[in-house]
């Protein structure tokens, strides 16, 4: 009689807990200054919730203790405090890959040991730099960003005004694995972020289809990339780019490109001199990953569109498009707008879906071009097997897809 007395209280004081930890949830945005345009959020106890689930449903992932855990432990006791949102915000008026977050800290002075000892190097009092990484310790608050803006009074100035905004999570999240929001003065576009078993989704709403038609027609070719955009969806990508760049972006009425890329052969030819002083030509051999494309642009003036490249200084004297660095190549405008591809080896341009994506499958010489990554990233990388994004109306989504394997994303990531 007294263990079932002993069993209600314990189930109250079980559920009592598993809500504190896992639901009750600090919705108080207090790092995102006013003029951010962009905020991501990310639902920390809701990750936790569904790692710790899915935990216990692969036992053979039970054991742990590999050098992937023991770093995750490493940031967890860094001296970070860990928050119910993370908080990651872009600055109206900054390049696109200028991005930011704040971090409030249970420990300085551990935290910037934990710096050190992860080879961030100091660049001044309480800076650390780390590739393209850079951290401001400002009091008992982080800033870290991919470009050094806070580094200066910048970085005080925001952490004296934090707090003084309005922003709430329920603005932002609703109920995802995140959240990315696009702000215009007064106006919030959500796209909800969720993390299922094998891939990411991403969007605004509840699209209708889901493009696997799409899909199941692109992964019949064999090309890296493609896509196919309006104009109204140019604009719409527009925003990721310089201003400058697409002053003439009115004039294009579609874009389609197709690409891939193959690993050859390079002669590199020298030259040297013999034991009796006569030049030798020497030949070596190196492979590269050289990219063939075709990328075609629909204009409703395509001489105004040419001239507008000349203008820009864009095509040079042998007939190149310099905007892109993969040279060479020939442009070419007829009476439905500017064609450019690659010389090396033509690509012939696939049939026409006539709808608005842009699809980017994974090639394993794509990965091994990108030198500056570092292995955990590589790994990453590795495991996503194509990225795809569509819109139709009103309706956006994208789909970060990676290989199907029997543990879900969130255990092997």
């Amino acid at each position: 009689m007294n263990k079932k007395k002993l069993i209600v209280p314990l189930v109250l004081l079980l559920v009592t807990a598993v809500y504190f930890v896992f639901f009750d949830k600090d919705k108080k945005l207090k790092y995102i200054p006013e003029n951010a345009d962009v905020v991501a959020l990310i639902d920390v106890k809701k990750l936790t919730g569904q790692y710790i689930s899915s935990l216990i449903l692969h036992p053979s992932r039970w054991g742990g203790g590999g050098p992937k855990d023991r770093k995750k432990e490493s940031f967890k006791n860094s001296g970070v405090k860990i928050p119910d949102f993370l908080q990651v915000f872009h600055i109206k008026n900054t390049n696109f890959s200028e991005w930011y977050s704040v971090l409030e800290l249970k420990d300085r002075e551990k935290f910037i040991a934990f710096l050190k000892k992860q080879k961030f190097v100091s660049k001044g009092k309480y800076f650390f730099q780390k590739g393209q990484l850079y951290i401001a310790v400002k009091d008992n608050h982080c800033i870290a960003g991919t470009s050094d803006y806070f580094f200066g009074a910048a970085g005080d100035r925001f952490i004296q005004s934090s707090g003084k905004n309005n922003f709430t999570a329920d603005q932002f999240i609703h109920n995802t694995s995140g959240s990315i929001s696009f702000i215009r003065g007064n106006k919030i576009q959500n796209f909800s972020v969720e993390l299922n078993e094998n891939d990411i989704q991403i969007k605004n709403n509840e699209a209708p289809g889901s493009g696997r038609s799409i899909i199941s027609k692109l992964k019949q070719r064999s090309c890296l990339l493609e896509l196919e955009l309006d104009a109204e969806n140019i604009r719409r990508c527009s925003v990721f780019f310089n201003k400058k760049a697409l002053d003439s972006i009115s004039e294009i009425s579609s874009l389609s490109i197709a690409a891939d890329i193959e690993q050859v052969n390079d002669t590199i030819i020298s030259y040297g001199y013999d034991d009796n002083f006569n030049e030798i030509e020497k030949k070596t051999y190196q492979k590269i990953i050289q990219p063939n494309y075709i990328i075609e642009l629909q204009s409703l003036s395509p001489d105004k569109t040419l001239e507008y490249f000349q203008f820009r200084k864009w095509v040079n004297g042998q007939n190149q498009f310099t905007a892109i660095p993969f040279l060479p190549n020939t442009i070419i405008k007829d009476n439905k707008g500017i064609v450019i591809h690659s010389t090396r080896k033509p690509v012939y341009p696939p049939s026409k879906l006539n709808e608005n994506y842009i699809f980017i499958r994974n090639n394993p010489l794509l990965l091994s071009s990108l030198k500056t990554l570092s292995d955990t990233e590589k790994r990453i990388l590795s495991e996503v097997d194509y990225i795809f994004y569509e819109s139709k109306d009103q309706h956006f989504w994208m789909t970060i897809k990676a290989k199907d394997e029997k543990i879900p994303l969130i255990l092997r990531w």
